[in-house]
């Protein structure tokens, strides 16, 4: 979730936000440019209600919202048309390899909470059989991140990661596991991108709200073969739809979605993690107290669940509420550090203080802010015991930043959302 600050869209500003060195890459087609096609316009809904239904877990009404999309250009959809088509032959060699697909087209899905709070967006295709026009295929573009809190997130804590002395390298080619957790699921972004990019990605995503999961699943293009089903005897995943099959080939098999209190699920969690990603608001845009509590069970728990070398967390913020109140003028577009008050400072004096080291970033055109905490025993053993100090932990960050942009083919500048507004927790 997060929230805009008070400024207009500026398209030309966004040429601005690159790497000093720039690899030649594809597109972004999460681009912060294209969100006015999916914002919607001031007063009017400007979009199809595709899903609607009320939350019993405090998220108030839950709806999607589609707006057209204007990526990928019409003449790129017969490459689409072909390489379902492939997919389809490969997955069944018993059928003459004559199917045919048509692509419908791609839309934005917006998941709100209570109709004025956008906790999530995606880019969704929706394609068919010809020989059988009442199949529907419906796929989330997992590389695609269209919110720039994602990228902050995705950036810093996979370069803490990798400056904490994890194997980055190993982990993408597959050859070692990235036991991954998502703490807050909405449309299931962070998941897919991190399983999709990621061979040896072991991705747990947690969600209280089963209307949420439902939003996710049934329109939003996430595989509904990685809700984990629970029993009275184990927790199992349904097999994998033919048409999940065809649009993901193993990536889903890398995630399991878990309807649960993230609070519990820690709890009752015999699990290590090497990496945690937290983005929890409610229906009221809330990032409840027990996730940040300094003396509660979630954080002593989150700890104990974390990697005791390289364990990280990275964890979504808002500028404080009181700030943004207070009517002092907040530029999120071009300020890169954001007015702190007194919420934030306390969650992130938590985190580190229950964690171990901590820094904030700030997010670009949004009034977001990401906090990182680490365990911090691989980044202090990387100091080569000289005391830890801002700019020597930003130094390692950026000596790593080209590393992940690159293993990971990133279409976004990794480095400059991890030095925008950086700031140690002290």
């Amino acid at each position: 979730m997060w929230r805009r600050g008070d400024f207009v869209w500026k398209r030309a500003g966004s040429r601005r936000f690159q790497s000093a060195v720039r690899r030649n890459v594809v597109e972004d087609e999460g681009d912060w440019k294209y969100a006015s096609e999916w914002w919607g316009a001031e007063g009017s809904d400007g979009g199809h209600t595709v899903f609607r239904s009320t939350s019993d877990h405090g998220n108030g009404v839950v709806s999607v919202v589609s707006y057209p999309c204007s990526k990928p250009a019409p003449e790129q959809l017969p490459a689409v048309e072909k390489w379902l088509q492939q997919r389809y032959t490969k997955l069944h060699p018993e059928f003459e390899h004559n199917e045919q697909f048509k692509v419908l087209g791609y839309q934005w899905r917006v998941l709100h909470f209570n109709d004025n709070t956008r906790q999530s967006a995606t880019k969704v295709m929706a394609a068919y059989r010809k020989s059988d026009p009442a199949s529907l295929y419906l796929m989330q573009q997992p590389n695609c991140l269209p919110v720039p809190y994602l990228k902050s997130m995705v950036s810093a804590g996979l370069t803490s990661l990798a400056s904490s002395g994890y194997d980055i390298f190993e982990a993408v080619a597959g050859k070692r596991t990235l036991n991954v957790l998502c703490i807050g699921h909405g449309g299931g972004n962070l998941p897919l991108f991190l399983a999709s990019k990621i061979k040896g990605a072991n991705v747990h995503s947690v969600e209280i709200d089963p209307v949420v999961i439902a939003a996710s699943t049934q329109v939003m293009g996430f595989p509904s073969s990685t809700v984990m089903e629970k029993t009275l005897v184990q927790i199992s995943s349904p097999q994998p739809t033919d048409s999940e099959q065809l649009l993901w080939q193993d990536v889903h098999q890398r995630i399991s979605l878990y309807r649960a209190d993230a609070e519990d699920f820690i709890l009752n969690s015999s699990n290590t993690y090497d990496l945690m990603f937290v983005d929890a608001y409610d229906g009221d845009d809330i990032f409840p107290h027990k996730l940040w509590d300094p003396k509660g069970l979630f954080l002593k728990s989150l700890k104990e669940r974390l990697h005791p070398v390289h364990g990280t967390v990275a964890v979504n913020l808002h500028s404080d509420s009181d700030v943004l109140a207070s009517g002092m003028a907040v530029n999120c577009s071009s300020e890169f550090i954001l007015p702190m008050g007194k919420y934030i400072s306390q969650v992130c004096r938590s985190y580190k203080d229950n964690i171990g080291l901590a820094y904030k970033v700030s997010v670009p055109w949004l009034c977001n802010i990401t906090l990182v905490a680490s365990t911090g025993v691989g980044l202090r053993n990387g100091s080569g015991g000289v005391t830890v100090s801002r700019d020597l932990i930003l130094s390692s960050l950026v000596s790593k930043s080209n590393l992940v942009e690159l293993l990971l083919d990133l279409p976004f500048p990794c480095l400059e959302y991890i030095k925008r507004g950086f700031v140690l927790v002290d």
